[in-house]
């Protein structure tokens, strides 16, 4: 079953990483400039997550029927509660910064960018849940560090026409802010369950990302209000490139598949831990590479080549590393069980 979560939820992930993005560029590409609107897309598909909350509700209640017991709807308490409230605020303002440097950057630019937040995530993890670093890990941050860091170079060649350079080097610099507040976060989420004080389960993790998103819209509407994004939206919707019933099938895909990247990214947490949720949202990368230069005939110039080959040779550092602590630790296993028979025959004679 924990094999089967962990699949499921690198699938749902994979989707919503590779396909938000580009949905996304999609938007601004064809006439959209509202970001707080597109913000709020990011997690406006949380209803989503009632349909499975309700099937895990009967199911609870019919099994507690049958011993006599009340069934709650929600299980969440208090104290994961707050939290929740809190990391979604926090949410709702990395989803602007992730937006807005999506307006202004190429996909393959932000997805190399955002690829950087794995050494943020090990350094996050390394103080808040107390993951240990390795020299792998180590070599794995200083070569996404350095790597994201080669796209600051000669980024003249990479800016879209239309864009000022003073616009494309604020959306560099605020998607680096994007990267770090989110690499911030998936430790957050993974203390949060270890503080929570109440047994986690799966409907659990589906209770914090539906609190999680609702929070987060929640502070992309203020924002929309603040910015007027709701006068200017039928106009906008009018003037599409694509057309106005496109507007909308383009608003409603946004959600229901960043709604799917979100999940994927909490539920591996609870799976796992929030450096593999890291990992995987950056093993990702050439995927969403490739797409962005198939769909939008992005340049691939020999910085994004380097940036990428850097990114790269982090994972494989980082993933051999995994590999071969855990076959040591296995190794250190085994010979501690084989020692205890030992000690008995010995006890005994």
């Amino acid at each position: 079953m924990a094999r089967a979560l962990v699949i499921i939820n690198c699938i749902i992930l994979a989707i919503g990483n590779c396909g938000g993005p580009l949905i996304m560029r999609l938007y601004f590409n064809n006439g959209g400039h509202r970001i707080w609107f597109s913000t709020f897309l990011e997690t406006a598909g949380f209803p989503i997550i009632f349909i499975p909350l309700l099937f895990s509700y009967l199911n609870r209640r019919k099994s507690n029927n049958n011993e006599g017991e009340n069934t709650r709807f929600f299980l969440i308490k208090p104290r994961l509660l707050m939290a929740a409230i809190l990391i979604g605020i926090l949410s709702g303002f990395d989803n602007y910064l992730y937006a807005y440097g999506i307006a202004y950057l190429p996909v393959s630019t932000a997805a190399l960018i955002i690829a950087s937040q794995l050494a943020f995530i090990a350094i996050f993890s390394y103080f808040m849940v107390s993951h240990k670093f390795t020299p792998f890990t180590i070599n794995a941050v200083v070569l996404l560090t350095v790597g994201a860091a080669v796209l600051g170079m000669h980024t003249e060649t990479d800016k879209p026409v239309h864009e000022t350079h003073k616009q494309y080097m604020i959306g560099f610099l605020v998607t680096v802010a994007a990267a770090v507040m989110y690499a911030f976060l998936l430790p957050l989420v993974e203390l949060a369950y270890q503080k929570a004080k109440q047994p986690m389960s799966y409907t659990l993790v589906l209770e914090v990302q539906m609190i999680l998103c609702f929070l987060a819209s929640l502070v992309s509407l203020i924002g929309m209000l603040i910015a007027g994004d709701f006068e200017a939206l039928p106009k906008e919707a009018r003037e599409f490139k694509l057309g106005e019933a496109m507007f909308y099938v383009v608003a409603v895909l946004s959600a229901i598949i960043w709604q799917g990247f979100f999940l994927g990214a909490i539920g591996l947490i609870f799976c796992a831990s929030s450096l593999v949720s890291g990992i995987m949202i950056s093993v990702l990368l050439p995927i969403t590479e490739i797409l962005a230069v198939i769909f939008y005939h992005e340049q691939f110039q020999k910085e994004k080549g380097l940036s990428l080959a850097l990114s790269l040779w982090g994972f494989v550092s980082y993933f051999y590393g995994e590999i071969k602590a855990d076959k040591d630790k296995r190794i250190q296993e085994e010979a501690q069980l084989n020692s205890l028979p030992r000690r008995t025959r010995s006890t005994e004679c």
